[in-house]
């Protein structure tokens, strides 16, 4: 397939991997190598038809910034202070703190979804408190990156996210 063909196919799919995009690149720096076949000689197909392997493009992670950690005059307490950052298109599965989480949404759009009530969609600015122990699950639905400053009261020595099914 010629470089000319490619680009054509890549301008007429609206919904092209990203990938697509790197091997064009590479083809058209002579990265990939690309068999020359005459005009004249007509496609054989294969023996078998074989099975495309599947794609996977991996998805960026969600990331946790911890900004400070401090001792409460309550005991056994402490405060936990993070950056959260949700790339387009990720969530946070079903999980649950040992105490507190207060939320504030510093860019993009998430979703909030607390076991037994309705979902939350907050913006920047945005605030939601969740409850100690309470099982939540959190969705970038918006079409960029999203971030959240959360602030956590909890149980010192625990761990601070227990994943559910």
């Amino acid at each position: 397939m010629t470089i000319s063909r490619l680009r054509h196919l890549s301008h007429r799919c609206r919904y092209a991997l990203p990938m697509f995009g790197l091997l064009l690149a590479a083809s058209a720096a002579g990265a990939v190598a690309t068999p020359q076949v005459p005009a004249t000689t007509p496609a054989t197909p294969p023996a078998t038809p074989a099975t495309p392997a599947p794609v996977t493009v991996p998805r960026p992670a969600i990331t946790r910034t911890d900004l400070q950690r401090h001792d409460l005059s309550i005991a056994g307490r402490e405060a936990i202070q993070a950056r959260v950052d949700f790339p387009a298109g990720t969530a946070a599965p079903r999980h649950r703190h040992p105490g507190e989480e207060i939320v504030f949404i510093l860019r993009g759009t998430l979703e909030y979804r607390l076991d037994g009530q309705a979902p939350v969609t907050l913006n920047p600015g945005g605030v939601l408190f969740i409850p100690a122990g309470a099982v939540h699950a959190v969705r970038n639905v918006g079409s960029g990156p999203a971030s959240e400053l959360a602030t956590y009261v909890v149980e010192k020595g625990q761990p601070l996210v227990t994943l559910l099914p």
